[in-house]
């Protein structure tokens, strides 16, 4: 098969291009690696160059709607997209690059398929046409996929289609892996004797993190020696909390060190509409690595737990979150539902690709 990947180069901030990572990555790349002519499309708005390079067996390019100007970054991707010929065109990371997806796909013959890791909707929820033309790409979508079965529920109830939404999940990175606790701590120059819970992630009200803190109020007053260590740059008030420490932002392989350091990883997600369809990479990464955890109890979250009630703790509830904390660090828990790698996501994929009539 020839299949062309479309998404934004800077997916969660990060860039593609200079630090590939993710299903962004991995299912391209591993569709390649299986034999496949495999394509990415990334496009930018922060006045970069054009970027065409191989690697990993992609042909990867980057376009920018800055530097080319909107209509001929149009015509630019049609014609890349014609003279490649795809069987399928996949538009993922948002909303705008599965209507990006669905203008290319019939102008070249192709089949279109739509990928979804979160819900779209929730990113901008004033805009309202952009939902619109959204759920008509995927009503139009002869194949489409999310992260989740709640998020695939929920993508299926805009089709009319026979052909449910199928779900491919997130993994955790191949890096993400058990590696000794001491040796970690010692490489970050943390207490080897320090108890920590942690935090890796993006400090946001609308993500819920606050609820981290008042949890980690009441761990700490039952038990003193219990530090909250959080990656990134949260807010001074955060930092103002007595037991906690932040790393600063750390080099992307210092992250699965970061993870093996902890006695306990928290994730923490909302009640809201992108809560209820988030299901959390950094949850993949804690369950890799065989780092106790303990999350909030949204259905995204319950489904990658296999419901495993002792790592689970109700929205919204700093109290129970702080008696799970408390409970997993007197008694270890790490056994979790058998985690798919990339490599059984990206089988799943070319199975599907290979199966799905044309809509």
């Amino acid at each position: 098969m020839r299949v062309l990947f479309l998404a934004k180069r800077h997916p969660q901030q990060r860039d593609l291009i200079e630090r590939p990572y993710g299903r962004f990555h991995f299912l391209p790349t591993l569709l390649a690696a299986r034999g496949h002519e495999v394509r990415v499309t990334l496009c930018s708005h922060r006045s970069l160059p054009s970027i065409d390079l191989k690697r990993d067996g992609v042909h990867w390019f980057s376009r920018d709607i800055r530097t080319l100007g909107l209509p001929a970054l149009l015509a630019q991707l049609q014609q890349e997209a014609e003279s490649f010929r795809p069987n399928w065109i996949v538009g993922c990371s948002d909303a705008w690059f599965g209507l990006l997806a669905q203008r290319l796909a019939p102008r070249v013959g192709s089949r279109l398929m739509i990928d979804a890791y979160d819900n779209f909707e929730a990113y901008m929820p004033w805009n309202l046409p952009l939902h619109w033309l959204w759920r008509r790409a995927v009503r139009s979508a002869d194949l489409v996929t999310a992260a989740g079965p709640q998020l695939a529920e929920r993508l299926q109830s805009h089709r009319r289609s026979s052909q449910p939404a199928a779900v491919l999940p997130m993994a955790a990175d191949p890096e993400f892996v058990p590696l000794d606790k001491a040796a970690c701590r010692q490489a970050l120059g943390l207490p080897i004797q320090a108890i920590y819970a942690g935090y890796v992630g993006s400090w946001s009200a609308s993500r819920g993190s606050s609820l981290l803190i008042g949890a980690f109020r009441r761990a700490r007053a039952a038990r003193p020696d219990l530090q909250l260590l959080l990656s990134g740059r949260p807010p001074r008030e955060v930092l103002d909390e007595p037991g906690v420490t932040a790393t600063g932002y750390l080099p992307d392989a210092q992250l699965p060190i970061l993870l093996n350091a902890l006695d306990l990883a928290c994730v923490v997600t909302a009640d809201t509409r992108f809560g209820h369809y988030s299901y959390p990479a950094k949850l993949c990464e804690a369950m890799a690595c065989t780092i106790p955890v303990v999350a909030t109890a949204t259905g995204a979250v319950r489904w990658m737990l296999g419901e495993q009630t002792e790592h689970l703790a109700p929205l919204g509830d700093p109290e129970a979150f702080a008696e799970r904390m408390l409970a997993l660090l007197a008694t270890p828990r790490t056994k979790y539902p058998c985690p798919l790698s990339w490599e059984d996501v990206a089988l799943k994929l070319e199975d599907l690709l290979s199966s799905t009539p044309r809509h």
